[in-house]
């Protein structure tokens, strides 16, 4: 769970140009409408998902009104950070060095014209970052990203693209509204663009920018209207023809499109090449094989589906009880993917920087139009409500399962490169609903959904055996992420990703920011589907019982500014701007930072060179973070009294300003005209100037809170160092105290280990069992020598003839004839001597030598015995 440790920074906020960059004026120059939110007519007031901010890299890109503003976010950061360290230098000596943030260099951000007719409410960027889908209520324009370098020149006047008018007769005001716009996950190079308009129309464009024919007509069009009445796959299922007159159809009020989304390019499976659709009403509708004409898939993509394909029809071969439907749909699988296998792959180069994709032309067997799964049946669903926002559905997101490597690669030598997120997770599919209410349905795609197409002509199915066994979805998990009191006729929730995981995300709602994960039971589910032990149903149910996923609001709108909703979250992940979240209303951004995830790489750890200096470890946050106060808007907007006043003065009651003031319904009904307009603003100040008073009232508490904390901090400090000690009394130093504790947790370890081994000892006594095989063979090897050297009592000779106590005696007794023989030496020289014999001091030296070495042996070998025997004895 991302722990917020700032909220919007200072060069973010007023009156640095990064807040301008967010709201009606930039550089002094207003426009008509802010984010979206301001609507220029009643069809832009009009429900809808507002996603105004992209981004690529640390560049974003900002919808206020009809235009783009670009910034730069490190840039904006530096050239704050630049300015500051300026100013604090022009205190003292100043400096007169180059400086690229000067007011005649690059300011890192720029406006951006566009040639939209009405407020934007969509920007998508494409998976390679240089095509930009501009979208109002209708239209879709698409315009061609310069290189940053350009967006940083010298020139900060406004900026022209190149823009693509995308279906100029197609995607119209006078035709259905535009619900999502979709780059194609398999598109070549990111250059297909998909839409679905509200009345449930999917269009594929495959761009070219060679080309100016591929933005006005789309290479596919389906009517999932006429398609859900399918039953052949020769049928025409295309658009109708623009203009062409409606009638009345109860599919065009229950297939209103809410929302469509794809799942990511390394998801397993047929995840990347099926669309999902999630219907206003609460159907939920799957599209697969969905592809373009021409078509790039991962690498993996191909063999995984050929493995699993024919398996199946193996498998189906030699069961016994499959039905011909599965059959057949089985064996129109295998056309398909044989089709594929027979193609030679054309190779196309990619952006600088992306590998050579490799393009296949999509299939024409069994059909190019595959069939319409659902509406999808949402068992375990919660119990309906009485709301009726908790019906409607407002965004669609699919995480796709994880691309199961060691099951492709079995058997073979080479081991596959994927990416480490694609390998985590889950091997089921999770569909996340989300409701104008906020609610929030977590839903597994246990069966999975695969490639299905319509029978041919001749091969026509009964529909009451395709129906017998509708697709459904297994409702996981239910949370709610608005009051009560949030929610509003103008709801619109939708889904942000993380940069961190894909089983986290994002939700904006008109006035909050929620984050949710998954991580807590996605990976112990896999764990037990992969096992499949005794008692995983158990285990599964308890997973299921429990605390499931996290859920935690960041940020809360305030309650009287009902009339700035936030735009979609952009999530940001870069070293210099950390682990950042982007959101905006139409008066200014809103950012949280949050502390980055400790992420290990044991790889980058082996590859580091031994003088590697890591990075210091950033100092720890005590202090609780708030965002900082901001007056209400309301308090810088001008009066519209001017306005009216003026608007009176043109009007037909334009002499009741110039004469007194007289009862008549004239002027009762002017004053009643300026009452409603002077009420509004006495109300929205009287609300802006309580919220200021408690503000100020809070401050007071906050300061009081933090004189409190500031001097418990000092008294801890002044206790460590000694300095809380009263005159008179004996200072101790810092030092004797650490030392003192430190010799203190010394005597109580030491008490602590004589207790262990005391209790160690009483419960060796106290145990009683059996004897191991080396404690018997010891104590026969100490009753083998106690036999050995003992003695009988009364009588010296020992037991055993041949035992250390006999050889005792031997040497005992060798050491009394030694020194009979030394005695005896020495007496014959006492009576040599009077004689006067002569014997050479050589002769003599040599034998007393001789003799004192055999007595030192002697000796020594008396006290080795002496020494045997008394540790024989003591054991």
């Amino acid at each position: 769970m991302p722990k917020v440790i700032s909220y919007t920074p200072a060069w973010l906020s007023k009156p640095n140009p990064g807040h301008e960059i967010f709201t009606t004026k930039t550089m002094g120059a207003p426009t008509a409408s802010s984010n979206g939110s301001t609507a220029s007519s009643k069809r832009a007031a009009k429900p809808g998902p507002r996603r105004t901010i992209a981004r690529r890299g640390t560049e974003v890109f900002i919808a206020v009104g009809k235009e783009i503003r670009w910034a730069d976010l490190v840039y904006l950061k530096e050239a704050w950070e630049d300015k500051q360290s300026t100013n604090s230098l022009s205190k003292g000596k100043g400096r007169d060095s180059y400086n690229q943030f000067e007011g005649d260099h690059a300011q890192g951000y720029r406006i951006i014209k566009t040639q939209v007719a009405e407020d934007i409410r969509q920007l998508i960027i494409s998976p390679h970052a240089n095509y930009i889908a501009i979208l109002t209520t209708h239209t879709v324009h698409v315009a061609i990203l310069p290189d940053p370098s350009l967006l940083t020149a010298a020139d900060t006047g406004p900026m022209k693209l190149k823009y693509y008018t995308l279906g100029p007769t197609t995607h119209v005001t006078s035709q259905s509204g535009i619900a999502s716009a979709l780059w194609h996950p398999l598109g070549v190079n990111g250059t297909c663009l998909v839409t679905v308009t509200e009345d449930a129309v999917v269009r594929l464009w495959e761009l070219s920018t060679t080309d100016r024919w591929s933005f006005d007509k789309p290479t596919l069009a389906i009517d999932l209207k006429k398609l859900a009445d399918g039953t052949s796959v020769d049928q025409d299922f295309g658009a109708s023809v623009p203009g062409t007159s409606k009638g009345f159809s109860p599919d065009s009020f229950e297939m209103e499109v809410a929302s469509a989304c794809f799942a990511s390019r390394g998801s397993g499976g047929w995840s990347p090449m099926t669309l999902w659709i999630a219907m206003r009403e609460g159907d939920i509708y799957a599209l697969c094989p969905l592809l373009p004409e021409k078509w790039s898939p991962p690498p993996t993509l191909i063999p995984s589906l050929s493995v699993s394909i024919v398996a199946k029809v193996a498998a189906y071969e030699d069961e016994q009880g499959v039905s011909p439907q599965s059959k057949a749909l089985a064996q129109q699988q295998l056309d398909w993917m044989s089709e594929i296998d027979n193609q030679e792959p054309s190779h196309i180069e990619g952006p600088p920087g992306e590998p050579i994709a490799e393009v296949y032309l999509r299939p024409g067997k069994p059909g190019r139009v595959p069939k319409l799964q659902g509406p999808f049946e949402l068992d375990l669903a919660p119990e309906e409500s009485e709301q009726e926002a908790d019906e409607l559905l407002s965004d669609i997101c699919v995480i796709g399962p994880k691309m199961d490597a060691d099951e492709l690669m079995f058997g073979e030598e080479d081991d596959l490169e994927l990416d480490e997120v694609d390998q985590e997770g889950l091997s089921v599919g999770i569909v996340c609903i989300l409701t104008s209410s906020g609610r929030l349905l977590v839903c597994l795609d246990l069966d999975g959904v695969e490639a299905q197409w319509l029978p041919k002509a001749k091969q026509k199915v009964t529909r009451f055996v395709e129906d017998s066994n509708p697709p459904s979805l297994l409702t996981f998990e239910a949370l709610d992420t608005s009051r009560d009191s949030e929610v509003r006729d103008a709801n619109w929730p939708v889904f942000s990703h993380d940069v961190n995981s894909r089983y986290s995300f994002y939700i904006t709602n008109t006035s909050s920011i929620t984050f949710i994960s998954l991580a807590p039971w996605v990976f112990r589910m896999e764990a037990e589907l992969n096992e499949a032990t005794i008692g995983t149903d158990f285990r599964i149910k308890i997973l299921v019982e429990g605390n499931k996923s996290l859920r935690e609001r960041l940020w809360t709108q305030k309650s009287y500014d009902k009339s700035s909703p936030l735009s979609a979250s952009a999530v940001i992940r870069d070293p210099d701007l950390g682990y950042f979240l982007l959101s905006a209303t139409s008066h200014g951004p809103i950012a949280l930072t949050f502390e980055a995830p400790d992420l290990h790489f044991d790889l980058e750890r082996r590859s580091r060179s031994p003088t590697y200096d890591p990075e210091p470890d950033k100092p720890l946050i005590f202090f609780e973070p708030r965002p900082c106060y901001e007056p209400a808007h309301t308090l810088e907007e001008s009066s519209a009294m001017p306005a009216f006043i003026e608007r009176v003065r043109h009007g037909k009651y334009k002499r009741l300003l110039q004469e007194e003031v007289r009862l008549s319904p004239a002027t009762l009904t002017i004053i009643t005209e300026a009452h409603k307009v002077i009420s509004e603003e006495t109300h929205r100040v009287g609300t802006a100037a309580a919220e200021l008073f408690r503000r100020c009232v809070k401050l007071q508490l906050d300061l009081t809170n933090h004189i409190a904390k500031a001097r418990d901090v000092a008294n801890r400090i002044k206790a460590i160092t000694g300095d809380d000690v009263d005159d008179g009394q004996p200072v101790i130093t810092a030092d004797a105290r650490v030392e003192a504790r430190i010799e203190a947790a010394k005597r109580r370890q030491t008490e602590l280990n004589n207790r262990i081994e005391d209790m160690r000892r009483k419960a060796n006594r106290g145990s009683n069992r059996e004897l191991s095989d080396k404690e018997k063979a010891w104590i026969e090897e100490v009753d083998t020598l106690d036999h050995t050297t003992a003695t009988e009592e009364g009588n010296q000779e020992p037991v055993d003839p041949k035992g250390h106590a006999a050889r005792l005696a031997k040497v005992k007794k060798l050491e009394e004839e030694l020194l009979d023989d030394v005695h005896d030496l020495s007496t014959e020289k006492e009576v040599a001597t009077p004689q006067k014999l002569k014997v050479p001091s050589e002769i003599r030296k040599a034998k007393m030598a001789q003799v004192m070495g055999l007595l030192e042996r002697e000796s020594a070998l008396v006290e080795a015995a002496k020494n045997r025997l008394e540790r024989l004895s003591l054991a």
